[in-house]
């Protein structure tokens, strides 16, 4: 199945499809709760949570064609993040919920600008009228810049409270709906 999947590949990174053998990688960065401090509903607490994940990802990719990728510095084995789109609905619109998540130890060096604007490329490319969506929490000004620089904007139409409160949504929606384009 991995061969009929998209990888992806920038400057310095290698985005390939989830395969089950990364769920112990999958948990190494959604068990440490420094990962997941602005959502601690993701917290990962053991292997099989992990395995259940990925299979619920490779799931997805077999449903829909896209997904979360495995995130790896080129040339390295290493899963470092994941980063991806998902379908869920937001206030009644259908959208591809985008997640960025990386390791601790990879933080600032830009990797998540490049791996965001890698699945937003090949988002526009292949689904060109979806709505792109990150749910950022109010505290997580690196998620926001991060979303800011892809290009998403600020979309208070499609807030909504999640599980760990409420939930700041940008988008690719240009000022849809009236909503102001200001973070």
């Amino acid at each position: 199945m991995k061969n009929d999947l998209p990888s992806l590949r920038t400057s310095r990174l290698c985005l390939d499809p989830p395969q089950k053998e990364d769920a112990a990688q999958i948990l190494e960065i959604a068990g440490d709760p420094s990962t997941v401090v602005h959502n601690p509903s993701d917290l990962l607490s053991g292997l099989p949570e992990a395995e259940q994940l990925v299979g619920r990802w490779i799931g997805h990719w077999g449903r829909k064609g896209y997904g979360y990728w495995c995130v790896r510095e080129r040339g390295h084995a290493r899963v470092v993040g994941y980063c991806g789109v998902k379908s869920m609905s937001a206030q009644g619109h259908s959208v591809l919920n985008l997640i960025c998540r990386l390791r601790p130890e990879v933080w600032g060096r830009g990797y998540g600008t490049e791996a965001t604007g890698a699945v937003l490329d090949w988002v526009q490319q292949r689904h060109p009228d979806e709505t792109v969506l990150a749910r950022i929490r109010p505290k997580n000004s690196a998620s926001r810049n991060v979303a800011l620089k892809a290009g998403l904007e600020r979309d208070p139409v499609l807030d909504e409270h999640g599980e760990d409160g409420l939930d700041l949504s940008f988008s690719n929606r240009r000022n849809a709906e009236g909503q102001s384009g200001e973070a």
